[in-house]
C-alpha cells in the first residue's frame, strides 16, 4: 500500500472505502468486509447522513479485535451549515458523537458555501450565508483550533480550487493538508494539482469512477460513463483486470490518495487489489491522450439556486 505522509510523519493509505450514497442498512457491512479485506481508511461526512452506522461498525471492529483504533485513518467533512467559526467545533462534535470516536484523523471543510444553521440544503436565496457573513478564513480559523485541540489529527478542504486555497494560504496560521477534489481521466485537473504539490498540500480524489450512482436530480441521459471509455476497457483487457480497477489505479499512479465506494464484498475486495496493479508510461500516455472532459459533480445544488449568493467560479477552476 502507498500512503501520503503528511509533516509530522503520519501516514493515510492512498486507497480507501468512500461512503457516500452508501445507504443506511447498508453501509456497516461494507465498513466491516473493507476492514476485513484489509482497508485501513474510511472516508465520511456528516451529510452522507450514514456516520452513526459508520461508528457502529468501526466500533464492533474495535471491540472484536478486528483492528485497533490506531491503526484505521477517518476521515469526516465539516458541513456547510456549521461553518461560522464558533460552530466548526459543533461540527465535529456531532460527527465524533455518531462514529462513536474521541478523534478522526483527517476533518475537511466539504464545500466553500456556507448556509444558516438551518438549512441542510437550500431552496432559496435566503438559506444561504455570504462570504462577507462568514469569510472562509474564519471557518478555517475555526478548524485551526480543532487541530490544536487533537480533535482532528490533520485538517484540509474539499472542493476548493486555487483561489480559494490561497485566500486561506495567505491568514493561515496552519495550512490546509487535504483538498479532496473530483479527479479521474475525464476531469484530471493538471493545474489544480500542480498547485496543490507546490504548496505542500495531498489529493484526494473522489468520483474516480465517474459517480454512476450519482442522484438522477444530478445527472443527465446524455452524460458520458467513464467506465465505458475504450481506452480504459483497452488498458484493463492488456492487465486483465476491470476498467475500475485500471481508474483505481490511475489515481494512486498519481501519487493522489482515492476513495472508491462499495457495497459489495466482491467489489470491496477488487478495488483494494488495485494498489497491485502497475500501469506502464505507455498506459498513463494513453489515459493523458483521452479528450473527453466532464464534471460529474458541478455544484450547480448551490450555484443555480435563484438568489445563491455564489457562483460557478467560487468552486472550479475556470476553463
Amino acid at each position: 500500500m502507498k500512503y501520503i505522509t503528511f509533516a509530522n510523519g503520519d501516514k493515510m493509505p492512498m486507497l480507501g472505502l468512500g461512503t457516500w450514497k452508501s445507504a443506511p442498512g447498508e453501509v456497516f457491512q461494507a465498513v466491516l468486509w473493507a476492514l476485513e479485506a484489509g482497508y485501513r481508511h474510511i472516508d465520511c461526512a456528516a451529510i452522507y447522513q450514514n456516520e452513526k452506522e459508520v461508528g457502529e461498525a468501526l466500533a464492533k471492529a474495535f471491540s472484536d479485535g478486528l483492528v485497533k483504533r490506531e491503526d484505521v485513518f477517518i476521515t469526516s467533512k465539516l458541513w456547510n451549515n456549521v461553518h461560522e467559526e464558533h460552530m466548526v467545533e459543533v461540527g465535529l462534535d456531532q460527527t465524533l458523537a455518531d462514529l462513536k470516536l474521541d478523534y478522526v484523523d483527517l476533518y475537511l471543510i466539504h464545500w466553500p458555501v456556507s448556509l444558516k444553521s438551518e438549512v441542510m440544503f437550500p431552496k432559496e436565496g435566503d438559506d444561504y450565508l455570504t462570504y462577507e457573513q462568514v469569510p472562509l478564513t474564519s471557518t478555517w480559523s475555526g478548524m485551526e483550533k480543532l487541530k490544536k485541540s487533537g480533535k482532528a489529527r490533520h485538517i484540509g478542504v474539499s472542493n476548493f480550487n486555487i483561489a480559494k486555497l490561497n485566500m486561506i494560504l495567505q491568514s493561515a496560521e496552519l495550512a490546509p493538508e487535504m483538498n479532496q477534489i473530483e479527479l479521474h481521466p475525464y476531469l484530471p485537473q493538471y493545474r489544480l494539482l500542480d498547485f496543490c504539490k507546490n504548496k505542500g498540500i495531498a489529493v484526494t480524489a473522489y468520483s474516480p469512477l465517474g459517480s454512476g450512482d450519482r442522484p438522477k436530480g444530478r445527472r443527465s441521459d446524455d452524460d458520458p460513463v467513464l467506465l465505458e471509455e475504450k481506452s480504459i476497457h483497452e488498458i484493463a483487457k492488456k492487465h486483465s483486470v476491470s476498467p475500475a480497477q485500471v481508474l483505481i489505479s490511475w489515481a494512486i499512479h498519481r501519487n493522489t490518495a482515492v476513495i472508491p465506494k462499495s457495497v459489495s464484498n466482491e467489489r470491496i475486495k477488487q478495488n483494494l487489489a488495485s494498489k497491485d496493479i502497475i500501469l506502464d508510461s505507455s498506459d498513463m500516455e494513453k489515459i493523458k491522450t483521452i479528450n473527453h472532459k466532464f464534471r460529474y459533480i458541478d455544484g450547480s445544488f448551490f450555484t443555480d439556486i435563484p438568489g445563491s449568493p455564489y457562483k460557478q467560479s467560487d468552486l472550479w477552476e475556470e476553463a
